[in-house]
């Protein structure tokens, strides 16, 4: 039995070394089975099939060890000839694919999803696959205490509550933890291709899911036919540092949406000075952490409320009814349902945060210290107070996790055919500066930003400038090339509009994407 000390320094020596390319089939191993296939269609996605691959839980072990299993969607190509399989990821890390194969497969021009086979998967731990983990159910229940520490004694209870879900996994899955990083999981992607039967395979990923498929890229250089990254983690700032970024960006994104409220003060009534607005919100807070509205929407819960509107802006007009609900009438009721609705930690449930935690804080080095955390969020805070705390506490079992760090990989990749980037400039999740890192560090990539957009998730979700270079590159390959750090610009999508019956009871491609893709990455 291969001890604890033992797993970890094999799964550390997978990214300490070169990562360099490996051929798809090491010599003397056995092949892949084939997926079994069977539909699972659902009413929005009904050519859907299912099935499941086993991996190695350590790779580094891969016929001696422990196997777990992948779930997979797919949507078979229909032309005469295929182009072979198109993974697709959400983002996360925990996000689950399996849906996300249908709304790919049905968003993309008919002529392009019918040359793939458009694969979904729940990567390792998360949603059907298993072992799917589970740390601490409730941890995000209503009720939480109020994220910013006024008090030492509230801090403490937010720190007390960062290590008991640290231990919860600890205790749980003390076996599985060290192997819940973003290169055994792109070692899992592998795995796919080979049961796929397919030489090379292409990817399409969102977010988090960007970073998945940079690692992938890395690894096998020689196995990507295509790659699509959409909205663009900074691998450089892995992942302490790009969260300290998120706060600075979510702050402005918020201040966006009330000045999309104050331009339309006819409908909301909340006043036409931006400043004056955000005044009215923060008052709104302070009351909830007295008397949170119908006894569970608090003031970090607030915050999970509106934290989807840095994410998406079609949640805007929705946010704002039930802001000014509040302000005019203290009409709880709307926040709570729009908590209910929209809340960050309910899109992807305890099993999605339990993965996002076991991968970002296995992946790379966080500052064990606390005193570092507190004085960075409160630096953060003078600037940026929107998410200041509650990012901070979303990420705080990292400074209290059972399992030692890897090493942050370098994707910095000059072996890869042509790469599609696409990044919005004001995105909040993950800012315009990691998208024009990750071109510089992958050659022969090509960018195309939506200049002015907030958005996080761009292509198929309704700006056809950026669905047409999408479905270019898909279709043969190319990509737009430039003279400066930008190669295309796309105009924004426009700004949503308040909310009418008609409008209130609509579903758009953009909502449908941003509901797959959830949030925190």
């Amino acid at each position: 039995m291969r001890t604890r000390a033992a797993a970890l320094c094999a799964a550390a020596a997978v990214v300490a070394g070169s990562l360099t390319a490996v051929p798809a089939q090491a010599a003397g191993t056995a092949a892949v089975p084939k997926p079994a296939w069977t539909k699972c269609g659902t009413r929005d996605y009904p050519a859907l099939q299912c099935a499941s691959v086993q991996v190695p839980l350590d790779h580094a072990n891969p016929s001696g060890g422990r196997q777990i299993t992948l779930a997979l969607s797919r949507v078979p190509h229909t032309a005469p000839s295929s182009e072979g399989p198109l993974l697709v990821n959400p983002g996360g890390p925990g996000g689950s694919g399996l849906k996300l194969a249908g709304f790919v497969a049905s968003a993309l021009p008919k002529s392009v999803a019918a040359r793939y086979d458009v694969i979904g998967f729940d990567p390792r731990g998360v949603g059907r696959s298993t072992p799917a983990l589970t740390c601490l159910p409730g941890h995000f229940a209503p009720g939480r205490p109020d994220s910013v520490p006024a008090t030492p004694e509230l801090e403490r209870v937010n720190v007390d509550r960062a290590k008991a879900f640290a231990a919860a996994c600890g205790r749980k899955y003390a076996d599985v933890l060290p192997y819940m990083d973003t290169v055994s999981a792109a070692r899992d992607l592998d795995i796919v291709r080979q049961a796929l039967g397919a030489p090379r395979l292409s990817y399409f990923g969102y977010s988090y899911g960007t970073y998945l498929g940079a690692v992938y890229a890395k690894l096998y250089p020689e196995r990507v036919h295509r790659l699509v990254l959409d909205s663009i983690v900074d691998p450089t700032g892995v992942w302490y540092r790009d969260n300290l970024g998120q706060d600075y960006a979510f702050n402005d994104r918020h201040r966006a949406l009330m000045a999309w409220i104050a331009r339309h003060d006819a409908d909301y009534r909340l006043g036409k000075d931006p400043a004056e607005i955000e005044a009215r919100w923060y008052a709104m807070r302070a009351a909830l952490a007295k008397e949170p509205a119908g006894g569970e929407v608090g003031a970090a819960e607030l915050e999970d409320t509106f934290m989807p509107g840095g994410y998406y802006d079609g949640y805007w007009p929705y946010l704002a009814e039930a802001f000014a609900a509040y302000v005019h009438h203290r009409a709880g009721g709307a926040l709570v349902e729009a908590y209910e609705n929209f809340a960050a930690v309910d899109a992807s449930g305890d099993n999605g945060y339990s993965v996002y935690t076991a991968v970002q804080c296995r992946d790379a080095s966080w500052p064990r210290g606390w005193n570092r955390w507190r004085a960075d969020t409160w630096a953060v805070y003078a600037k940026a107070p929107l998410m200041a705390w509650n990012n901070t506490w979303y990420n705080a079992p990292c400074a209290f996790w059972p399992t030692a760090p890897l090493r942050r990989v370098n994707i910095a990749n000059g072996k890869l055919p042509p790469t599609l980037l696409l990044q919005a400039t004001d995105d909040a999740a993950t800012p315009y500066a990691g998208a024009v890192t990750v071109h510089r560090l992958l050659a022969r990539s090509g960018l195309v930003v939506e200049q002015g957009g907030g958005n996080h998730g761009v292509t198929l979700s309704g700006n056809t400038c950026l669905d047409g270079y999408l479905a270019a590159y898909l279709t043969d390959g190319t990509v737009p090339r430039g003279a400066g750090p930008v190669d295309a610009v796309c105009a924004k999508s426009p700004d949503p509009k308040p909310l009418t019956a008609k409008a209130a009871s609509a579903s758009s491609r953009g909502s449908t994407l941003h509901r797959l893709l959830g949030f925190r990455r």
